[in-house]
């Protein structure tokens, strides 16, 4: 089992337990909304970001979003990765019904999409060498790619978002730091030609 520097943080404990099972990490739950009103768990969040780095791994609904959203303010960004499950439809097996959106959470995601997502927000794995740094993209970037305040934009984006396997929840300041993450503006705009 592959060992993670960083933190990761997800939403409960089903999410904590499979994350377990795929890497040899510290998994902290946030209890759902909870974290809202818990300074003493941000503040300890915040501790753990400051020390070892936090890897926000929520699940790709509404509710994730909100809860990475918060985080976001709340937590020192530069010590803070986002890991992203894509939109998969169904249901969590010790559920009797889906969520509200019918997506499949951290705890439904099978272990290869777990350690994609690691791998794709720049986890530091012991033993490898960390992941190279380049030239990110910029909002100038997406507006010249035809990806922000266009016409057609808002399509081209789902579409994109869509065939990454990235969560439709993704907002346009989201999604430019998941491209980041994943391509050169070379690399991606290969993935546009290709659409």
């Amino acid at each position: 089992m592959e060992r993670i520097r960083e933190v990761i943080v997800v939403e409960g404990r089903y999410d904590k337990n499979t994350v377990s099972q795929v890497v040899d990490a510290t998994v902290v739950t946030l209890g759902g909304f909870a974290v809202f009103n818990d300074r003493e768990k941000l503040a300890f969040l915040r501790r753990l970001a400051e020390k070892r780095g936090l890897i926000l791994l929520t699940d790709s609904d509404g509710a994730g979003f909100l809860l990475r959203n918060y985080l976001k303010g709340a937590l020192p960004k530069d010590n803070v990765k986002q890991a992203y499950i894509p939109d998969v439809k169904g249901k969590e097996r010790r559920k009797r019904k889906g969520g509200k959106e019918g997506k499949l959470g951290v705890e439904g995601m099978s272990p290869a999409v777990l350690m994609e997502a690691l791998r794709r927000c720049g986890a530091t794995f012991e033993g490898e060498a960390p992941p190279e740094r380049r030239e990110n993209l910029t909002k100038a970037d997406l507006f010249a790619l035809g990806l922000s305040g266009g016409k057609g934009s808002a399509e081209k984006r789902r579409t994109l978002l869509k065939r990454l396997g990235l969560p439709e929840h993704l907002t346009a300041n989201g999604m430019l730091e998941a491209l980041n993450l994943l391509f050169s503006r070379e690399e991606l705009e290969a993935v546009l030609a290709e659409m």
